[in-house]
């Protein structure tokens, strides 16, 4: 288990039989959207789906405005993260949202990868699934909502001040300035206490340390790139011991 593998899990993309499948949605109703691209100044504002279903002109517009805005490239957008989308937006009582990533390219993926901490190599925007979104003053509702909703994956960074959301399977998790804190998958919560210590919290237990992996990074709190990368090889053995567990 590395880096690789536990980031796997963030992307929604490691193949394990045990995977927690987002809760089906009803059929949504007619949904109309206003978007602000922050990258390019660009905005959408229209109606993507009607009585009968997604509005296939409209979604081609999406996914012109939902583009890799380094190589100007576009995929096919998941309709069902369009949806999630529009549904924060209504639970935060919002009337708009900032988009920050949408599709990425793999080069742009692999090269966000190698410089920004907490960046999957098979992230789920490679394949149109996933937005990281900003929502002003009502971020924090946004998020609280997208979990709720459990119609997907959502990660919270409230230093960097926005949600991801995609439509892969169901999975919580935080990173803030000081590394991931947490990840909520399959009922279990790995979590680093204030002693450094890993905490493995399921079905009526905790698991402290994970048995022969070496999970304590001596209770400092990691700065470093290579400090934070070796709390998400810590994670990713941890992991390993939830299952077995």
């Amino acid at each position: 288990m590395d880096r690789r593998l536990f980031l796997s899990l963030l992307a929604g993309t490691a193949s394990l039989a045990w995977q927690a499948r987002a809760v089906p949605a009803p059929p949504p109703s007619p949904r109309r959207l206003r978007l602000v691209n922050a990258h390019t100044g660009e905005t959408f504002e229209g109606s993507y789906r009607d009585a009968s279903g997604p509005i296939e002109r409209v979604m081609d517009e999406l996914c012109v405005f939902l583009r890799d805005h380094h190589s100007g490239e576009q995929t096919r957008m998941d309709v069902a993260v369009v949806d999630f989308l529009a549904a924060i937006i209504e639970a935060a009582g919002q009337n708009t949202a900032t988009i920050l990533s949408a599709y990425r390219t793999p080069e742009t993926n692999e090269a966000l990868a190698r410089s920004t901490f907490g960046v999957a190599e098979n992230s789920q925007h490679l394949y149109g699934r996933a937005l990281d979104l900003h929502f002003g003053s009502k971020l924090s509702e946004a998020m609280t909502a997208a979990r709720a909703m459990k119609r997907g994956g959502v990660g919270w960074y409230p230093h960097s001040s926005f949600i991801h959301i995609d439509s892969g399977p169901v999975r919580n998790w935080d990173l803030g300035e000081d590394g991931l804190g947490s990840l909520l998958f399959d009922g279990r919560q790995i979590s680093f206490s204030t002693k450094g210590e890993l905490l493995i919290n399921g079905p009526g237990r905790v698991i402290v340390g994970g048995g022969k992996a070496p999970l304590v990074l001596r209770g400092r709190v990691p700065v470093t790139v290579q400090q934070r990368l070796g709390r998400l090889r810590q994670l990713a053995r941890a992991e390993l011991v939830a299952r077995r567990h």
